[in-house]
């Protein structure tokens, strides 16, 4: 039986050629994947409903490859709008890389939740993330090259204490992309799930903030608290985050599908 390895240096994480849209990415986990896929000669996409905030976010990308940056205006909480906008970006492009991202639902126990509360973050989360999947396959097909990359939570793995419906949905999403990676796989499209912790990001200041208010904890010792379940000691970086989603994105990831991986530092309580 002959026997094929495989080293580091054979696989490659060059992007040049590929055009890759990305959800949520003005700032945080969205704009450094953008950034990072960007030095591996990616095309990006970005996709937020703020246009100067677009316009500011693609002038920090890398042209190394010589490729031209540019964006889409769409809200997530409109997902027809959203539709709309990638369908008419894609009658003349195609995109090789998704990047699915958007903000996270308010958090809170879970028995004062509202059904509306749910409902928007279903939307918001998973209908736009099957809006954007659905949308950008058949050139995925056509091109024998995809990759879909949803950016969820660790709560897929271990539901985190309040935050209820940010808990529901994520499971929602995670079991959606399994059942999408089972069934595009045989395409070369792969789907796969980031798992980010506790990371630097305006949403982790927010709930640090919502903390505070609600114990009485300076928002120093609520962090303090909240680092010291990280086996690592500490919060991520955006850019650390990024790193996991542009290897996913890469030729060297082709075998790499249907998983959900935790991002954290290692707090995560499961194998």
């Amino acid at each position: 039986m002959e026997v094929v390895c495989y080293f580091w240096g054979m696989l490659s994480t060059d992007l040049t050629g590929k055009t890759a849209l990305i959800g949520g990415s003005t700032r945080g986990i969205g704009l450094a994947s953008a950034q990072a896929m960007a030095e591996m000669g990616a095309r990006c996409v970005l996709v937020s409903r703020n246009e100067d905030k677009l316009k500011l976010a693609v002038a920090t990308l890398s042209t190394v490859a010589g490729q031209q940056h540019s964006y889409i205006v769409a809200d997530y909480a409109d997902p027809e709008g959203l539709r709309k906008a990638v369908t008419a970006f894609l009658a003349t492009n195609k995109v090789h890389i998704l990047v699915n991202n958007t903000g996270g639902p308010a958090g809170g126990p879970i028995t004062q939740a509202k059904t509306e509360d749910f409902l928007s973050a279903f939307n918001q989360h998973l209908i736009c993330n099957h809006i954007m999947a659905t949308l950008v396959a058949e050139g995925m097909k056509e091109a024998g090259y995809g990759r879909i990359i949803n950016i969820v939570s660790t709560s897929v793995k271990i539901p985190l204490h309040g935050l209820g419906v940010s808990n529901t949905i994520r499971g929602a999403v995670a079991s959606w992309a399994k059942t999408l990676a089972n069934e595009l796989g045989k395409f070369g499209i792969t789907v796969n799930n980031v798992l980010p912790g506790a990371t630097s990001t305006e949403r982790l200041t927010s709930i640090v903030g919502n903390k505070s208010a609600k114990t009485g904890k300076s928002e120093t010792e609520v962090a303090n608290e909240m680092m010291a379940e990280i086996p690592a000691g500490r919060f991520g970086k955006p850019e650390e985050i990024a790193a996991v989603v542009a290897f996913l994105a890469s030729p060297a990831a082709a075998y790499v599908n249907g998983t959900s991986i935790p991002v954290d530092g290692g707090r995560t309580g499961s194998i």
